[in-house]
């Protein structure tokens, strides 16, 4: 490696002597340091004449809440379960444990990551490997994909929240993680510590879920196994199942949609990565033995076709996930493009497209929530905006919905999960091939 240039004090000097110089950044330093860069780049004209009317309205009650959690995966597809389930009981309000889907797709985890660390201690990858490192660093996260969700509901199914509620740990998740995270970094050190002895490599797994198992239990409770469901929908009329198992009321009030059957169309913008073809992330998923973690790669526009067509016609929630933080503003609920004008302010231009952020790490997905509108132009086909729903509460934009723009979704969105028979026959076929496979630090494997 060559030898790198220091930055000299001339340099400095000519630095500072090129900001004096320019009145107009004095005035952004006085502006920024009292107000924030938010407050000093926002567009004003953008942000006020920001419509936030939708020509089609998919009403699904209150927004929810994931407090200090990375669950936006969980509550998000269980905003688009709980939709369909409302219906079915005719019901006003309902929402499903969050806490409860969190509790085994976590114990999931830890089994799925104690047998493919095992599994690659025994085929001798080294401990210091990017491969080894980056699973050691990314265990025990709270983010998620669709699929993933799905292969909790299918085996656990879901239960009503007020059966297994939020608790301090499911409300704010660093403590318990890190818990987590620790017993399994010394399991794995006892695994390479064992490495030759496969009866002591069985024992180390069976302990350390035992261990997985009885962390989640003390810091979220005890799951029920079955439960007397009973209630009043919302004309009055009383209603009561009797006895039921998480997964019987998953099959009777969801299972009806087929959510378990749906696809997620991915829009990788790298030239490599072809339309058309699956792709999928090495090592990632949550329970072992279920539907793999695999996207098929479409054009942006395809995506929007399909979430406008699901909420138009079919009037039900879509999840997707995407890159949420660049030009939001929060308090307000709105992400749009030009929401925000930093290089103005900072006289620099930021001029990567979607896939260089995607190649140089400026971007990649990082929360899921559910469209739950749009505004389609006259022509009946063109997207204008799209009304989001979130899982930060009713207390920032309008009672938890967000308003985006058309070309936000088009930036920045970069997941969606829509029917299968959505799909056109070239699509369907590529489904059937076998998916290209991504290393486990890919960004398209970022979990939201």
């Amino acid at each position: 490696m060559s030898e790198l240039t220091p930055l000299s004090g001339e340099a400095l000097n000519a630095l500072r002597d090129d900001f004096d110089a320019n009145g107009t950044n004095r005035l952004a330093m006085n502006a920024v340091t009292a107000a924030g860069i938010d407050k000093v780049a926002r567009n004003y004209d953008r942000a006020r004449l920001m419509q936030r009317r939708f020509s089609t309205i998919v009403d699904n009650g209150e927004a929810t809440h994931q407090d200090r959690s990375g669950r936006c995966w969980l509550f998000s597809s269980l905003n688009v379960a709980r939709f369909i389930a409302k219906k079915n009981m005719n019901l006003k309000e309902f929402e499903f444990s969050q806490n409860y889907a969190m509790y085994f797709d976590k114990l999931e985890r830890v089994n799925y990551f104690l047998k493919d660390v095992a599994a690659l201690v025994a085929a001798g990858e080294p401990a210091d490997s990017r491969l080894m490192q980056h699973l050691l660093a990314d265990v025990m996260g709270d983010g998620g994909q669709w699929t993933m969700a799905m292969n909790v509901y299918k085996k656990y199914g879901a239960v009503p929240k007020d059966l297994f509620p939020e608790t301090a740990s499911s409300m704010n998740t660093g403590e318990m993680n890190t818990q987590l995270r620790h017993m399994l970094h010394t399991a794995v050190a006892h695994l390479y510590a064992a490495k030759d002895d496969a009866a002591k490599t069985e024992q180390i797994i069976s302990e350390a879920t035992a261990a997985g198992h009885r962390i989640l239990t003390i810091h979220l409770g005890e799951p029920p196994v079955s439960f007397d469901w009973e209630w009043t929908d919302k004309d009055g009329e009383f209603h009561r199942d009797g006895e039921i198992t998480p997964v019987e009321f998953w099959n009777k009030y969801v299972g009806s949609a087929g959510l378990e059957d749906y696809v997620c169309l991915v829009d990788d913008p790298r030239a490599e990565h072809a339309k058309g073809k699956k792709i999928g992330i090495e090592h990632l998923g949550n329970v072992a033995g279920g539907d793999a973690t695999e996207y098929l790669n479409v054009p942006n526009q395809f995506m929007k076709d399909c979430v406008r067509k699901i909420l138009v016609e079919q009037g039900i929630p879509v999840w997707f996930g995407a890159d949420c933080h660049p030009f939001m503003d929060r308090e307000n609920g709105a992400w749009a493009t030009d929401l925000f004008e930093y290089g103005k302010v900072y006289d620099v231009d930021f001029d990567l497209d979607k896939e260089a952020r995607v190649r140089f790490a400026d971007s990649a997905m990082n929360h899921a929530m559910a469209f739950a509108g749009v505004d389609v132009a006259d022509d009946g086909t063109t997207t204008r905006r799209w009304r989001v729903e979130n899982s930060w509460g009713t207390k920032i934009a309008d009672k938890g919905y967000f308003t985006m723009s058309d070309d936000w979704f088009t930036e920045y969105v970069y997941e969606v999960a829509v029917p299968k028979s959505m799909l056109p026959e070239e699509y369907q076929k590529a489904l059937e091939e076998p998916a290209t496979m991504l290393p486990a630090w890919d960004p398209m494997g970022a979990l939201a």
